[in-house]
């Protein structure tokens, strides 16, 4: 996924000290005697790994409890979700997210993107696990100006303790919404602190309906236009799900600097929402567009080949022709674009040398795959990442031959599987003593 979309038709990928160090056809193959390892990978698709835009990986934990419910909705959302959530404790975190973790592993994403609260525990879940995350802190303010401050000051205390970690964690802003559960004073005082620590902001929006209500009643525009208007899109904006984009709000996401959207297909469907992120128009702009599952509350699977597959039927179905996204196109979507929106590209989302070495190896020798002229569409629309095979960060390789080598994927489920119970017996005693 270099600039010139080179595929190698038999290859190979040399990795030293983590980095990628050489890359080419076969018959420019290192001598492998000076080095620790070889991968024979004959009948395999070798790719960077893939870049989940858009997810809170705590919430594995409301799997299959939103049915019904639209999450792109605040009732929604403060039904399904919100309520549940006041019951999280901080042990529930690190068996979540180290769950959520190896799920994305085993199907070759190798970084994401995060963002929820707990994000010290997340942190350290995702250090474990030995993923590349940017994590989010999670601002919710719900109208109350004092929890607003403290949450802010609370996010500033986390990039601090974080910017000194090892690299593969990498600490942002979330504000969880703009006017909808966070106030325009907030909002510019989170970007000012951003700009300063020179970190970005991931944030939702143009979600539904609520989210330009209040500013169309104030000001007569958009939520993206008045954020323009105070300042904010001169931060690193990371703007996830962006269903009802207007044609000026398009144009403010050009205009910006830094600002990018994540393009989370399943959850718009599932969503039951009639709005489709403009996606097309936007890539047509000059915006870069990721791809992301959103939680698995509301999309239920971190498989990224399959985000792909949804992402580029559903931008057909919008647009009314046959794959305006190209199989190309999805796949730098979920690798080089994902990693420019995060402010990665210069480390990885594309095999070239001095990169980091995140590496994905799917096996097409099973059902399903066949001889083409065409490895991104068959990856796409035949494939699965459950044919990952082997998946290195940084040249550490963290899933072998199907399975994880820092700890056993059982150990990880047995973990969960307790927290799971736990925490819903808290929310059932909850609200038990409500109707008390």
């Amino acid at each position: 996924m270099d600039a010139e979309n080179r595929v190698f038709d038999g290859g190979y990928v040399a990795i030293r000290n983590g980095r990628i160090s050489a890359i080419g056809p076969r018959d420019g193959t290192p001598d492998p005697s000076g080095f620790d390892e070889v991968f024979e990978l004959t009948g395999h698709l070798v790719m960077p790994g893939l870049v989940n835009a858009h997810t809170h990986s705590v919430m594995v934990l409301f799997r299959g409890r939103s049915e019904g419910q639209s999450l792109l909705t605040m009732e929604g959302w403060y039904n399904s979700i919100r309520e549940p959530e006041l019951s999280l404790v901080s042990t529930d975190i690190g068996p979540a997210v180290a769950l959520s973790c190896a799920e994305m592993a085993l199907s070759g994403t190798t970084t994401f993107c995060d963002q929820y609260f707990f994000a010290d525990e997340i942190a350290d879940a995702v250090k474990a696990a030995g993923l590349r995350s940017v994590i989010a802190y999670g601002i919710v303010q719900l109208g109350d100006r004092e929890r607003g401050e403290q949450e802010l000051a609370r996010a500033t205390a986390f990039l601090e303790r974080q910017r000194s970690a090892d690299g593969r964690v990498i600490p942002w802003f979330g504000p969880h919404a703009p006017y909808v559960d966070n106030t325009e004073d907030l909002l510019v005082a989170e970007v000012e602190v951003a700009n300063r620590y020179g970190v970005g902001l991931h944030l939702h929006m143009a979600c539904g309906p609520e989210d330009n209500e209040e500013t169309i009643r104030r000001y007569g525009t958009t939520a993206a236009v008045a954020l323009e208007k105070l300042g904010f899109f001169k931060g690193r904006i990371h703007a996830a799900h962006c269903l009802d984009l207007s044609p000026e709000d398009i144009a403010v996401f050009a205009r910006a600097p830094n600002a990018s959207v994540s393009y989370n297909a399943t959850a718009g469907l599932r969503s039951g929402r009639e709005g489709i992120c403009p996606v097309v128009d936007l890539r047509a702009a000059g915006v870069t567009v990721a791809l992301g599952t959103d939680n698995v509350a509301a999309n239920n699977s971190y498989d990224m080949v399959a985000e792909m597959r949804v992402a580029g039927l559903v931008a057909s179905h919008r647009e009314g022709v046959a794959q305006p996204l190209s199989s190309r196109d999805l796949i730098r979507m979920a690798t080089i674009e994902g990693a420019k929106a995060l402010g990665l590209a210069h480390e990885i989302g594309s095999l070239e040398v001095g990169k980091a070495a995140d590496i994905v190896a799917f096996d097409l020798r099973g059902a399903g795959y066949s001889e083409t002229p065409d490895p991104e569409t068959l990856l796409i629309y035949s494939g699965s990442g459950r044919d990952v095979r082997h998946v290195w960060v940084d040249g550490e390789q963290l899933v072998n031959d199907r399975g994880l080598t820092r700890r056993p994927y059982r150990d990880i489920r047995q973990a969960y599987s307790a927290t799971y119970a736990g925490f819903w017996s808290r929310v059932d005693d909850a609200k038990k003593k409500e109707v008390a």
